[in-house]
Parts: structure tokens; sequence; C-alpha cells
């Protein structure tokens, strides 16, 4: 079985294939590490097992958590988040007042919790999962403030806070700014940031369908946050939209011809959504 120094250069050139965004060897590194936390059944921690071992497994797992992330791959992602929260438990734990554990000592020196919890709170927030990501903060709050402090006093945590706060109030043109600004904490988290507005994008690409017959492309230009006309023209024609005379024609609807009314209401949709959010969160905080 391999030792304890086995496993420590394995995750040091783990580390640096990420570093050097070099996926494939990534991958292969990560199926190598995983195998020998299995045969040191440090997969989930235990009394048994030293601090040493003990950071160590935790590393694979967040090393594996970034690998997904910079493959795209939520589900992973995920997966490798749920795996961590025992160890994440012996953190916070070992930081709470008074507490004693029995399970080993852990180094949090090279703990990337926060950046991990950060960024499940980012992908919460781009899936539109508002109980997930109240759960979470909610957690967080109530740990931050036993240590007397805020958990925006965290810059990873702090980031997805405000982007919830922003959506919130139907500030989309703040997310979007937000998700291009010297504030986004790390390139990681601009992966998750960009599906987010990929998502606002297409809501908002679908309340210009139902409110309006046409638009000039400048326009859409600014409205779907799109970095130039030709963005506009290719988002365009994966929706199906037509393209004539500088402007796009939406779809019109087979019903009979909409009223005012019905224009107003789809127009107000992004505004109802939000009050709609707004008042979810109301029944869970």
């Amino acid at each position: 079985m391999p030792g304890d120094s086995d496993l420590k250069s394995l995750v040091s050139e783990l580390n640096n294939a990420l570093n050097r965004k070099d996926l494939d060897t990534t991958t292969n590194l990560l199926s190598r590490a995983k195998r020998s936390l299995l045969q040191h059944n440090a997969l989930i921690p235990n009394p048994s097992l030293s601090p040493e071992l003990t950071s160590l497994a935790r590393q694979v797992l967040e090393l594996g958590a970034l690998a997904s992330i910079r493959q795209t791959d939520a589900p992973t992602f995920t997966r490798y988040y749920q795996q961590l929260q025992p160890f994440y438990d012996l953190e916070r734990d070992a930081g709470a007042p008074g507490e004693k554990s029995s399970q080993p000592t852990v180094d949090i020196k090279t703990s990337q919790r926060s950046k991990i919890t950060g960024l499940y709170l980012l992908l919460l927030l781009s899936m539109g999962d508002s109980t997930g990501f109240h759960t979470v903060l909610e957690g967080l709050v109530e740990e931050a403030s036993l240590k007397g402090k805020s958990v925006e006093d965290d810059p990873y945590i702090k980031y997805p806070v405000e982007l919830e706060r922003s959506l919130m109030e139907g500030s989309y043109d703040k997310v979007w700014r937000e998700t291009k600004s010297e504030r986004v904490p790390s390139e990681d988290f601009g992966l998750f940031s960009n599906v987010l507005v990929g998502t606002i994008r297409s809501e908002i690409a679908d309340c210009s369908e139902k409110a309006y017959p046409s638009l000039p492309i400048s326009n859409a230009k600014n409205l779907l946050f799109l970095e130039s006309e030709g963005a506009v023209i290719e988002f365009a024609q994966q929706r199906g939209w037509v393209l004539r005379d500088g402007r796009i024609y939406f779809p019109v609807e087979p019903e009979a011809t909409r009223s005012e009314k019905d224009i107003l209401m789809a127009s107000g949709t992004v505004i109802e959504n939000t009050i709609g959010y707004a008042r979810e969160l109301e029944t869970i905080v």
C-alpha cells in the first residue's frame, strides 16, 4: 500500500497539473490519488487517520472539485462538494468555541473550504436553487456569528451573496457588471458566473419574445448583455429569430393578436419573477 509520502507526492503533482491547466494529466492523477485514499480508508475522516493523511485526503477532493469546474462538469463538482463536507465539519467543529472532537486534528492552512463553498453557492445561484443557496448560507452565517464575524468578510462568500442580492432586486445589469469586474474572486468563479449570466440572458430573451414584435440589433446587444452585434446575431440564430434590415423579428404567436395588457404583463415577467423569488426567500429566512 502506498505510504503517506507517496500520496503527498501525488497531491503535489496534481496541484501542478491543475495549475498548468493540463486536465488530462489531472484526471489521471485524480484517479490514482483516489485509489490511494481508498487503500488508506481515508475517503471519509475517522479517528484512526493521522492529521497529515486527513489533510491530504481533503486536498485530493478539493483539487478534484476544482478540476470538475474547469471541465464545466457541475454534477461532478457537486459530488466532490458533498464528499468534502465531513472534512469541513471537522474544520468547523475545531473552530467552534469550547468544542472538543474525537476526530483527528485538522490542518486548515491548506484548506480551500471557503473557495469551494463560495463556488457551490454560485452554482446553486446559477441553477436558480434559492432554497439550497439559503440553506448553505444560513449555516455559514451562524458559524461566522459564533466567531464574531460576518460571512461577507470572506471575498469568496461575499461574491455570490452580492450577486444573489442583485438578482433579488431585479438588477440584472448590476449582476452582469459584477461578473465582469475585478471583484470576481478567481478564474474559477468566472466559469459559473458565465452560466448565471446565460440563465439571465435566456430569461430576458423569453420575455422579449412576448413583449415586442421586433428590436434593433443594437438595442438587443445591450438588453442581452452581449459584447458585440456579431454575438447578438449568433444568439438570435440559436433562438430561431429572423434577422432583417438591422432588426430582430421575434416569432409571432399563433393566437389572436395580443392585447396591450398582455404585452405589459409579458414585459413585467422579470419583475414578477423577482417578487416571487423574494417571497420564496421570506418563507426560508
